[in-house]
């Protein structure tokens, strides 16, 4: 190749870009090590221009709006007293009134009032382990493997594309997005692909870091870090800005895994540090920090694309169920749980018994990234027709085998860890089930917006569960606004609460009310919607008024005290659509110990939904929920079918019907 033509070898090559890369990186790393929050960063090129900014809503509606939300969730004196609360709040010439003008001034300061705020509390300050409490993972169709040269044929396709993919984020060659549904035809911010190969979360025993390369701070071979057996390679994927071929890939990774399999040169299983708690991770990684082997290894780490994570058999039947939690947590100590690294974004699991997927740290990106990444990757993996199977006789520089110096205080955090994983993998209760009833096609034929008709159906289930409804998060992502990440769409209203004490006392209403009130919950499910995605929903409005308040180190204001409020940001129902094209689903853990994951993904004829809970919880069950949910699908076709037979004309014409965009016709 031509890019090597003044060297005699690539050996030869690689020694003089290390050498040229160590220099560098001993001058630079100060600054590489500084957060995203206290570094100017370079503006994307690919950015769309012209972006306005995430607008701040009135004081006033957020604070009414509040009131609407949590007024049927809590008892009738608790709410009495949670209004004279928010009236004081929001009275002339009181607190609330300063701290919004404090936001009016960030507003104008900043390109995102919001985001700092946001990113901390949502990810940053949360000092719960990453694995199923905050990392979603997104899990790939079973592969069916034949040996390890289909393993590894497969992982080097899958490394071609990730480069591929890098290089279009770093071409600017992606293509901007535009909206659906109630964003249809509005461009979208493309920020946060930039940071998809070159952040990386550092723990901190307050507060983590989200630190953030540039590609032009990098000027060493650009690395992946593959792990195999618990231990840790850095494979160079290229020489001189020269991506290897898939052939050299492939020896490459042959080589890694016949250097796993050396019981000699065994390593501890280091990866297990990252998946405890923050704090824990952060104290572990401050000692590790204290030998300069480990601060090489690490630095690799921290500095990589991403991982590739080669993993052994599980050992256990592969259900759609299991395999989405050995997505989630590795399946513990004994089986792959050390043969990760959580802070990294991207984790490519590629499991020897065809369970693979990818585990995403969360805080760079929203899900729609990791969709559209991976649904490139699948796409790219499946169309060629003959994957390589062969090694390559190329000279090529062995990948090098991270190492470790570990004291009794690092084997000591090491056992501590990896039983604490175990007590995690124990309790998760994830089922996958594949509604087969009907999809997004029969939905959109009752005039419904499937999300917000699958949102009514989460809430129906709720109740009948468990009596009540409770506050619920659907994430609605804000990224027609410059550096918009999401806020939260409150599907629990009370338009829902209506229908759902309807269809559980069906004696006492008829068919027509019921489908009234069906309507009427739709219609308030979509009005959030929009509200949401134009910047004007309550959760990160209240969030900047809490966080200005701390700011100024005024005493806290107890509207942010009262019980209705921190009752109002406990999310027993965590939900999120995750459409994808490809055959794969998403799925997360519960937020809160008595809480659920509700992850769905609407096809045309099917859905999908990952839900999820605690075994130690005694008020939730998966698999109970899973079956009542079934049931509620079942009950609300029904009712949709009942009304569109027995209906007359007359009925119908006099009945408002709910367009796409949500307007009544």
């Amino acid at each position: 190749m031509n890019c090597w033509r003044h060297f005699r070898t690539r050996q030869e090559l690689y020694h003089f870009e290390r050498t040229v890369s160590v220099t560098f990186r001993l001058s630079n790393s100060a600054f590489l090590r500084m957060p995203v929050s206290k570094r100017e960063e370079p503006k994307n090129a690919g950015q769309p221009s012209g972006l306005p900014k995430l607008p701040v809503p009135p004081l006033k509606e957020t604070l009414e709006m509040y009131l609407k939300c949590m007024s049927h969730l809590i008892p009738e004196d608790q709410f009495k007293n949670t209004k004279s609360i928010v009236e004081k709040f929001g009275a002339p010439g009181g607190v609330g009134e300063l701290l919004q003008k404090k936001l009016l001034e960030r507003h104008k300061e900043k390109d995102n009032w919001v985001y700092d705020y946001w990113l901390e509390d949502m990810y940053l300050n949360n000092r719960l382990a990453l694995p199923v409490n905050s990392s979603p993972v997104m899990v790939f169709p079973e592969q069916n493997f034949r040996g390890q040269n289909d393993v590894l044929s497969y992982a080097a396709h899958l490394i071609s594309g990730v480069l591929k993919y890098k290089s279009l984020i770093d071409s600017n060659n992606l293509p901007v997005e535009e909206g659906r549904g109630q964003q249809a035809g509005k461009t979208m911010c493309m920020d946060q692909y930039k940071k998809v190969f070159t952040s990386y979360r550092l723990p901190g025993p307050k507060t983590d870091n989200l630190v953030v390369h540039k590609s032009t701070e990098r000027p060493d071979p650009e690395q992946i870090i593959v792990a195999c057996k618990n231990q840790f390679f850095a494979l160079d994927v290229g020489i001189n800005f020269c991506q290897l071929s898939e052939k050299d890939l492939y020896t490459q990774l042959e080589r890694i895994k016949k250097m796993a399999d050396s019981e000699e040169e065994r390593q501890p299983a280091i990866g297990l540090l990252t998946s405890d708690g923050r704090t824990q991770w952060a104290k572990a990684r401050s000692v590790l920090m204290q030998d300069s082997t480990n601060r090489d290894s690490l630095d690799m780490i921290e500095r990589c694309l991403c991982l590739v994570c080669l993993d052994d058999p599980s050992g256990i039947e592969l259900t759609d169920s299991n395999r989405a939690s050995l997505m989630l947590h590795g399946g513990g100590k004994d089986k792959n749980g050390g043969n990760r690294w959580y802070d990294k974004p991207m984790q490519f699991v590629i499991g020897a018994d065809g369970c693979c997927g990818v585990v995403c740290e969360h805080s760079p990106f929203e899900g729609i990234v990791l969709v559209k990444c991976t649904e490139y990757l699948l796409s790219y993996v499946s169309s060629s027709s003959r994957l390589v199977r062969a090694a390559s006789v190329s000279e090529l520089p062995a990948p090098k085998r991270l190492r470790w110096k570990c004291s009794p205080e690092i084997h000591a955090l090491l056992t501590d860890a990896a039983d604490k994983l175990q007590r995690l993998v124990q309790n998760l209760e994830m089922n996958v089930y594949q509604f087969n009833s009907y999809g997004k096609d029969f939905i959109k034929k009752q005039k419904m917006s499937p999300d917000a008709f699958v949102q009514v159906a989460l809430q129906l289930t709720y109740y009948r569960r468990h009596g009540r409804l409770v506050p619920t998060y659907e994430s609605a992502s804000i990224r027609r606004f410059q550096e918009g990440r999401v806020d939260n769409i409150r599907s629990s209203t009370p338009e829902a609460l209506a229908f759902v004490k309807a269809m559980s006392n069906s004696s006492n209403f008829t068919d027509a009310e019921k489908m009234e009130k069906f309507k009427t919950a739709i219609e308030a499910q979509i009005s959030y919607t929009r509200l949401a995605v134009a910047g004007n929903a309550i959760d990160n409005h209240l969030l900047g008024l809490r966080e200005v308040a701390k700011e100024l180190k005024i005493e806290t204001p107890e509207l942010f005290t009262d019980p209705t409020y921190l009752t109002s940001i406990q999310f027993m129902l965590s939900t999120s659509q995750v459409p994808t094209t490809e055959k794969m689903f998403c799925c997360y853990g519960p937020v809160v110990p008595n809480g659920y994951g509700a992850c769905y993904n609407p096809q045309a004829d099917h859905i999908i939904f990952c839900v999820s809970s605690f075994n130690d919880c005694a008020e939730t069950n998966s698999d109970l929920f899973v079956k009542t949910l079934d049931g509620c699908l079942m009950e609300m076709q029904d009712l949709c079918r009942k009304w569109n037979t027995q209906a007359t004309p007359e009925k119908k014409e006099g009945t408002p019907k709910l367009m796409k965009n949500g307007r009544k016709s």
